[in-house]
């Protein structure tokens, strides 16, 4: 297999590289400001500040580079974390009772030759009542995640159900990664 880099400080990615097969990675972290042009879609600004990720982490030419960006969605608003608990409680009570769209952009580079994708999935909360989110948010789980929410941990209590790639929503949509390292002539299936 190629020499794979992972462009993240995400446990999250690190882990579902893992559960793929991807066990030899190695971790840069790439240091970008989160800027992205007015007027772009969800999507756009997911590909946008993904593939400046990508560009920001210097490789050798042999070396596969992964990098990703996820935001949450809400009514084309987007929500990134929370600064404080009654922030994430705000955040959290927008969510409830509603669907809200997550976008994971994905780029794929090797060299000058660069793939940049993106994935959107639906993720409907149920209704919730204060004094539960209020425990949740006591937790400390939603301070470090955009939304205010982790789906692979107690915040999957707050999901009624999910349309799309599940693993997009904890950061890494994994079949589309899959079908872009293909595309570098890496099979993980083989």
């Amino acid at each position: 297999m190629a020499k794979i880099v992972l462009a993240s400080g995400s446990p999250r990615r690190q882990e579902l590289l893992r559960r793929i097969g991807i066990t030899d990675f190695t971790l840069r972290v790439p240091q970008v400001e989160e800027y992205y042009p007015e007027n772009l879609s969800p999507e756009e600004i997911v590909t946008y500040i993904s593939r400046e990720k990508s560009l920001a982490v210097v490789s050798e030419e042999d070396e596969i580079v992964i990098t990703a960006d996820t935001m949450v969605f809400l009514d084309d608003a987007r929500l990134g974390k929370p600064r404080d608990e009654q922030h994430a409680l705000a955040m959290l009570t927008a969510l409830q009772g509603r669907h809200h769209t997550v976008c994971t952009g994905v780029t794929v580079r090797q060299g000058d030759r660069i793939l940049n994708r993106a994935q959107s999935t639906h993720v409907y909360f149920r209704s919730a009542t204060e004094a539960e989110l209020r425990a949740y948010i006591a937790g400390g789980e939603p301070m470090d995640k955009a939304g205010a929410y982790g789906v692979q941990g107690q915040g999957a209590l707050l999901v009624e159900r999910i349309d799309g790639d599940f693993f997009n929503v904890m950061g890494l949509p994994v079949v589309l990664l899959e079908r872009m390292l293909a595309e570098f002539g890496v099979y993980l299936l083989k």
